[in-house]
């Protein structure tokens, strides 16, 4: 593994790492910030952030302004790509399938499968290496944006009790049912719809073991809202099963990282209050 970007930031350090991933079958860069508690030597949690489609590890790290938060929280930050990348990963001419658009699952059909298992790089392999190498306690959260949001959401709901604290920015909720999920998931997992229930958030709530309490923001000026997110799904989701969600609508705000940077105060300090 090895570290190419170090930045002073907040009395902390942001920094920008790069290591071969057995997941992916290719060379991976996360991002991640250590607070000044971590800085010292003091152990501290991890609050994993998955980002959207065609965004990279810098997205979050340079656009969100989710470190001063960080380093008053005492929280590690770390972000990764959001697929795999490079000579010999499969893709396609377009920002909603291949890279930069792994959405967060293992792909089981040809030719996506040998690369794109996001999801056992950001649930299994990430933690594993940053939990080795960076001063660590055992309490993970993990959140995300949009294709990222709906990463965090499943991550959470197929992992009981590896995270303590879950929430998401404009998430895709019900990937099955929109253009974006469709067009990945039948590329991913194939034609088979049943496959896909393992991958959606409004159908893992229904059995759900893990009920963490979920903490959504969406903007009602957001472009995507009615085609591809329909948070709307989520919440009746939620009520039947009687699982945990505070959806918070608002306003004026759109997809952007604008958006993100308003709110994201409140979300660090949602898992700080399950982490610490």
């Amino acid at each position: 593994m090895n570290r190419v970007e170090r930045h002073a930031c907040f009395g902390g350090r942001q920094e920008v790492w790069k290591h071969p991933s057995a997941a992916l079958g290719c060379d991976m860069r996360f991002g991640v910030y250590l607070p000044p508690a971590a800085v010292a030597g003091e152990r501290c949690p991890v609050l994993y952030w998955l980002a959207g489609l065609t965004c990279n590890e810098q997205t979050f790290i340079t656009k969100a302004g989710a470190q001063e938060h960080a380093a008053r929280h005492g929280l590690i930050l770390v972000a990764p790509d959001t697929s795999p990348r490079g000579a010999g990963v499969p893709n396609v001419d377009s920002y909603d399938l291949g890279e930069g658009a792994g959405f967060y699952v293992n792909a089981t059909q040809a030719p996506w499968s040998q690369h794109y298992r996001m999801q056992d790089y950001v649930a299994q392999e990430l933690p594993a290496l940053v939990e080795q190498q960076f001063p660590t306690t055992e309490a993970r959260g993990i959140f995300g944006h949009s294709m990222g949001g709906h990463g965090a959401l499943i991550t959470a709901l197929r992992n009981p009790d590896r995270y303590r604290s879950v929430s998401a920015f404009a998430p895709v909720v019900a990937p099955s049912q929109v253009p974006w999920g469709s067009k990945a998931f039948a590329a991913y997992l194939g034609e088979d719809r049943a496959a896909w229930k393992a991958w959606d958030a409004v159908e893992l709530i229904a059995g759900a073991s893990e009920r963490l309490p979920i903490l959504v923001d969406q903007g009602d000026s957001d472009e995507f809202l009615s085609k591809q997110l329909r948070p709307e799904l989520l919440e009746q989701a939620c009520a039947a099963a009687g699982h945990s969600l505070t959806l918070r609508r608002h306003p004026g705000y759109d997809h952007s990282y604008y958006f993100i940077a308003s709110f994201i105060g409140d979300h660090l300090a949602h898992h700080a209050a399950s982490l610490s």
